[in-house]
């Protein structure tokens, strides 16, 4: 597959031209009769819910090792590739999204010590390099290189974490895609690792000791052999390693036994002085917040006493900083949209707190404490917007900003005069600057050329109704000037889920769609995050089904408006956004021309017996609980599946090494949408090899899949 992009990008010509292409009408032909599925055999597999009889007749394809389900995926991918081999645009998908994902790419620098470190990808590497630079006009150097751990770019870094004297790397690699991730040091100076290794490390940050000579990082026991991708996580723990011994030797620092789902992760304060723990309960947004008094060696831990300073789960708890013994902790207890609060450990009660910044009609994202004082990130209707405050909480100034779009950086110090952050939008890939936080100024750091001049396109918002009459934003991209013709092709993305929010992020592949003249839909759906946590829980739960209606109301609103018709809109999301699509086709066959369903969780009555499922459960419920059975079953995809429906061209996409939303949902969903399918649209899956859910995926490999989902879609919308 590599291969095959070196060869397009020789051929030039064979590029989409940046300038707009008016859609050609396709004759569709009776493709899905043409083609020939594999065999998905129907085993007799029932389960009791609660005493209502369900049957799972493709449980078998849940052990992707049986000699059988080996043998359907490499039949499924073989129609699969056969079929997108003939679609003509194939090649000049692949070939333009090649030519834009050709750039620069930065992330602001952090420093440590003598040492500014940031990651720097030229343009097609598979993965960024991570370089290292004395002082702003210093000549940068590599640090770490991860396309050279493994010839196909599957090797990639997960995490890392600086030293605060800027002597030492810690960074963890995950191979094909895998949550699980392993340890490594390097000694920053002469790029050399230590002997160091630390594994069966998962969702887990390095916290380096005030002297740098250990670091907390958080891990599961050791599955059962052959079991790792499969195997349910339980028993999250948070351990010290100290650097230069063996991982035998590493000190357990919190475990909870009688809690088997919780999670577990650490933090050192700037001063050293706490090591600050968050305890979280799958994915909710409740936390408890302990620490332990720390010398800036760590060794204190061996003796120090937990206080558990916030433990009562009910609201959500983040450190933000500290200032001695006051700790600044962001919170939605008493404020839906956030607030900052300081806690005083010498007197913690709730009615001592003092409010620094108070809930304002925007959501507060993030807070840094920098600069002796504040930098606030919040969503101005799930566009950016940030603001600089006072150590004691009052408002300064507010980040003037190009426009409409996204912002991640501000890491630093309290102590330090600068900072770094990014600014993107959907048609301008990551800027980076420079913040003098003494004056507000902010000067270009680094800047991407760019082979499309990003003036030629806009993002407008509009709100639209949906079903139950509340108000739902949504972001609109395309070329400027561009009118509704009621056959727009139309990729509708979304989300809705885990107080995630969808931002004005860039992606080639979003140029590479409208600088045809096509229409980029995004809505800012319920479930999501944009507006906090009333948002939030009102498509959680038992309100599952508002996201679905949500999305439904925003293709009917660009229908409505003339932008477009069923027939041309293309539908597409992954993960918790594989769900929203496979919940979409199923409720709504008629209102999608074709759909992209990636790495989703399509099974919702068996998702928590697969690795980190279970932390799902206080996002979507559980079908062991008996009051939470039916809401799910009611909207699970692979259960509502009707055998004779006219579904819309679907192509479903998944990793083999996924362990996160395991390959399962994708396969069982696939074999019972093709039993089920009526009509002429192909159903088909796209099993990436040596890729897990998507974090550290090659940008190969990333081309590769965008390219023939683009293909996929726009031959089902009747565009060439």
């Amino acid at each position: 597959m590599r291969a095959s992009i070196a060869l397009l990008v020789l051929f030039p010509a064979c590029a989409a031209s940046p300038k707009a292409q008016q859609p050609k009408p396709v004759t569709a032909s009776n493709e899905a009769s043409e083609l020939s599925y594999p065999q998905s055999k129907k085993g007799d597999v029932v389960d009791d819910y609660h005493g209502t009889k369900v049957a799972d007749p493709y449980r078998w394809l849940e052990d992707p090792q049986l000699p059988e389900a080996r043998a359907w995926i490499e039949a499924q991918n073989k129609l699969t590739f056969a079929y997108l081999g003939k679609l003509p645009q194939r090649a000049r998908w692949t070939a333009r999204l090649t030519e834009l994902s050709d750039y620069e790419r930065y992330t602001p620098p952090v420093r440590n010590g003598a040492w500014y470190v940031y990651t720097h990808n030229d343009g097609l590497q598979n993965q960024a390099v991570y370089y290292k630079m004395k002082g702003l006009d210093g000549k940068p150097e590599i640090l770490l290189d991860p396309n050279t751990l493994s010839k196909d770019g599957t090797v990639a870094v997960n995490g890392s974490e600086v030293s605060e004297d800027g002597t030492k790397l810690a960074y963890s690699l995950s191979v094909s895609g895998s949550d699980w991730v392993t340890w490594h040091v390097r000694d920053v100076a002469t790029n050399q690792d230590t002997a160091d290794l630390v594994q069966w490390s998962k969702f887990s940050d390095a916290a380096f000791t005030k002297d740098g000579s250990a670091f907390f990082y958080s891990r599961y026991p050791q599955p059962k052999e052959g079991a790792s991708l499969e195997e349910a996580n339980y028993f999250h723990q948070l351990w010290l390693h100290r650097v230069g011994t063996p991982q035998t030797a590493d000190q357990l620092v919190y475990e909870d036994k009688e809690h088997k789902t919780r999670g577990v992760s650490g933090y050192v304060t700037y001063d050293g002085n706490y090591l600050v723990i968050t305890i979280s309960e799958g994915t909710d947004r409740r936390t408890r917040l302990y620490y332990l008094p720390l010398t800036k060696d760590g060794k204190a831990v061996q003796k120090a006493k937990l206080v558990r300073l916030l433990d009562g789960f009910d609201a959500a708890y983040l450190f933000v900083g500290n200032q001695g013994s006051t700790f600044f902790v962001q919170t939605d207890l008493d404020a839906p949209r956030g607030r900052l609060i300081a806690i005083d450990l010498k007197k913690p009660q709730a009615k001592a707190w003092k409010t620094l910044i108070p809930e304002g009609k925007d959501k507060l994202e993030a807070v840094r404490h920098i600069g002796d004082g504040f930098i606030a990130m919040w969503l101005r209707r799930a566009a950016a917007a940030v603001t600089f405050h006072k150590v004691t909480g009052e408002l300064v100034r507010e980040l003037a900003l190009p426009g409409l779009g996204d912002v991640t950086g501000f890491a630093g110090r309290p102590s330090d005069a600068e900072t770094f952050y990014s600014y993107s939008s959907f048609t301008m890939p990551a800027t980076i600057y420079r913040l003098d936080l003494k004056t507000g100024g902010s000067t270009l750091f680094r800047q991407p050329k760019l082979k499309f001049d990003p003036t030629e396109y806009e993002t407008r918002q509009v709100t639209y109704k949906s079903k139950d009459g509340s108000e739902v934003p949504m972001f609109l991209v395309g070329k400027k000037g561009l009118k509704p013709t009621g056959d727009l092709p139309t990729y509708l993305y979304g989300y809705g889920g885990f107080n995630i929010s969808i931002n004005p992020e860039y992606s080639s592949k979003i140029i590479a769609w409208i600088e045809r003249g096509y229409l980029y839909a995004a809505p800012s759906l319920r479930g999501g995050g944009e507006f906090g946590e009333a948002w939030h829980q009102a498509g959680m739960l038992d309100k599952k089904q508002t996201v679905f209606d949500d999305f439904a109301a925003a293709a009917e609103y660009l229908v409505k408006e003339g932008w477009t018709k069923p027939a041309r809109i293309a539908i597409s999301g992954r993960s918790n956004g594989g769900l929203l699509v496979g919940a979409s086709i199923t409720q709504h066959p008629e209102l999608f021309g074709a759909a992209l369903a990636g790495v989703g969780v399509m099974d919702m009555l068996r998702f928590h017996k697969f690795t980190i499922g279970h932390a799902w459960t206080s996002e979507y419920g559980s079908a062991d609980v008996a009051k939470e059975f039916p809401t799910l079953r009611a909207y699970s995809p692979l259960h509502n599946l009707k055998p004779g429906t006219k579904y819309p061209a679907t192509l479903v996409v998944t990793g083999d090494h996924d362990d996160r939303v395991v390959p399962a949902h994708s396969f069982k969903f696939t074999a019972m949408l093709q039993a089920a399918q009526k009509g002429p649209a192909p159903t088909l899956i796209r099993i990436d090899v040596a890729t897990g859910h998507g974090t550290g995926k090659p940008l190969a490999k990333q081309i590769e899949e965008t390219g023939d989902s683009f293909a996929f879609l726009a031959h089902a919308l009747g565009v060439e």
